[in-house]
């Protein structure tokens, strides 16, 4: 996999991975985050999916068998919903909420590698996962009143249908899974489902901030 790759895993290393590395870094050295922040931002900005391949790179260089799709949804799990890059700064309810939608859907979505192994308790994941993604589109509806102008409404509309597809893909993987048990292939539907979410919120932000 290179730079550019259309795997979710490559545009979610830098928000799950880098920046909250960054983050702890800035508790001890403010203006080295920034600089950090500042030049990683700038260079995956021009090359997407260079933080993948460096940290590939690493992982090589070292040595280590790491399953990348794995790691990024158990680490999504312990990301902070401070990241301001994916969450809306407006007051009214509707954006509160669609701001707690979007960090409960990925929330679960994160628990999958730990609960596949277990067929009931992954059941009951599954389940969690189908209702976080109606309220998610219902919190999405009510934002949709907020969007000044025919173009932005398209935009976010065009998103929700993108991030539908992505839902179903989501299922179909699911009954896949329980017939050959590719585990893998669950990890990257639920990423996929994860970048979708967050482009949901960028798109809102975009429109409305």
């Amino acid at each position: 996999m290179t730079m550019g790759d259309e795997s979710p895993v490559t545009s979610l290393v830098m928000p799950v991975l880098i920046r909250p590395i960054l983050s702890n870094l800035e508790r001890r050295d403010v203006v080295a985050s920034q600089t950090l922040r500042a030049a990683l931002s700038k260079v995956e900005a021009v090359h997407p999916g260079f933080t993948y391949d460096f940290v590939v790179g690493i992982l090589r260089q070292g040595d280590l068998n790491v399953n990348m799709n794995e790691s990024m949804l158990r680490l999504q799990g312990a990301v902070t919903e401070t990241d301001v890059e994916y969450r809306l700064t407006r007051s009214e309810d509707a954006f509160q909420e669609l701001n707690r939608k979007s960090a409960a859907l990925k929330k679960i979505l994160s628990r999958i590698p730990d609960e596949i192994t277990d067929r009931s308790t992954f059941l009951e994941t599954i389940k969690e996962i189908a209702s976080a993604i109606k309220k998610l589109l219902d919190a999405v509806n009510e934002v949709a009143g907020f969007i000044p102008g025919p173009t932005g409404k398209q935009a976010l509309e065009q998103r929700k249908r993108e991030f539908v597809k992505f839902s179903k893909r989501f299922s179909n993987t699911l009954k896949d899974y329980f017939k050959e048990g590719q585990g893998n292939a669950v990890f990257v539907s639920a990423l996929y489902l994860i970048h979708q979410t967050n482009m949901i919120m960028v798109t809102v932000k975009s429109k409305c901030e």
